[in-house]
């Protein structure tokens, strides 16, 4: 593949003016990214984001080629609310942006897994886009057994619950058993209507809330498909502790931690029926729902599943709990490469 010589890439993630002022290609997280992209002849250079130096970093952006973005939706309290209409107004001036803002809101938030249900990774799945709906439709769903709510967008676990009821009631009084999935959350008891009160913030800002059930093999394990553009660069396997009750220890003790990601290449056998799942059915399924072309995909996403029902002879399914686009790290040792091919693509198209 030939060099894209002159070619300038951005990569950008949260910091301050300080980290700004510091940062090199090779005093980061990211330094095989910037290592990758400079084997193929690309001139990456780092772009330290706050939001008190917008305009600093608007003029940088504006004098490169393309920028790779790697900044969770919450953090510490801080949101996108001003780099979002930054990086669209960049974009509409002649750099690409991954992931731009727009197909972040079609493909990393929770309402697609509502969109999608219908595909071969989704489940019973519901959406509530206010409050009534909320408290009309979800006391009945939840009688059917234990349901996983969650925010439209957030990561971290934040607004994430399991909710099962201890009793037959619907009413607003029934008694409930939640539990966050944030670190370090403990089962709480209320009642339902106490509960959705609290739920009521989710709905701000044009929020909704997405319903599914309870998948009881949690405890196997979530697995990562770690996706460049529309094609698999890897895998990550993980026993995650979240929504499952912490042990006698405490939500802060050793066994309460979520074990490690084991990474696995694209070619990893046990992943093989998911693999051509992603890359034949679902992500084209996915592009068609959501109105999004294979030149708008992000350079580097994934698909977090969890295992569903096997099959009558024994075979996994999965079930889809996330997308994650906005900053999709850490990641397994092949996607550097396939980034920075993937970033020659895109420049030269």
């Amino acid at each position: 593949m030939a060099a894209a010589h002159g070619r300038r890439v951005a990569i950008l993630w949260r910091g301050d003016s300080e980290a700004r002022r510091t940062a090199t290609p090779r005093n980061n997280r990211f330094h095989r990214v910037f290592e990758e992209l400079a084997a193929v002849g690309i001139d990456a250079v780092p772009a330290v984001y706050a939001d008190d130096i917008v305009e600093e970093v608007r003029q940088q952006l504006l004098a490169v080629d393309g920028v790779l973005v790697w900044v969770d939706p919450i953090h510490d309290g801080l949101t996108r609310a001003v780099l979002d209409p930054m990086l669209r107004d960049v974009a509409a001036r002649g750099p690409w942006v991954s992931a731009h803002p727009d197909i972040i809101l079609k493909m990393g938030v929770k309402e697609v897994l509502f969109r999608t249900k219908h595909i071969g990774w989704g489940t019973d799945t519901h959406l509530y886009r206010n409050p009534r709906a909320f408290r009309d439709e979800f006391p009945q769903r939840l009688i059917a057994g234990p349901r996983v709510l969650k925010q439209n967008r957030g990561n971290g676990g934040q607004g994430v619950w399991k909710v099962e009821t201890l009793s037959r009631s619907t009413g607003l009084d029934a008694a409930i058993r939640v539990l966050h999935a944030q670190r370090g959350s403990v089962l709480e008891e209320m009642p339902l209507g106490a509960f959705m009160t609290h739920c009521e913030a989710y709905f701000g800002s044009g929020g909704c809330i997405v319903d599914q059930p309870f998948q009881p093999r949690l405890p196997d394990g979530m697995i990562r498909c770690y996706m460049g553009v529309d094609k698999v660069v890897g895998f990550g396997h993980q026993f995650i502790k979240a929504l499952i009750p912490p042990p006698p220890d405490g939500p802060n003790s050793a066994a309460a931690q979520p074990g490690p990601r084991i990474f696995h290449p694209a070619t990893a056998e046990p992943f093989q029926a998911l693999r051509n799942n992603m890359e034949s059915e679902w992500t084209p399924q996915m592009m068609e729902v959501l109105g999004i072309d294979a030149a708008s995909l992000p350079i580097i996403w994934d698909a977090d599943f969890l295992y569903g029902p096997r099959t009558a002879s024994g075979e996994d399914t999965y079930v889809l709990c996330e997308i994650n686009v906005s900053s999709v790290f850490a990641i397994p040792e092949q996607a550097p490469a396939a980034i920075a091919r993937l970033v020659m693509r895109r420049l030269r198209e």
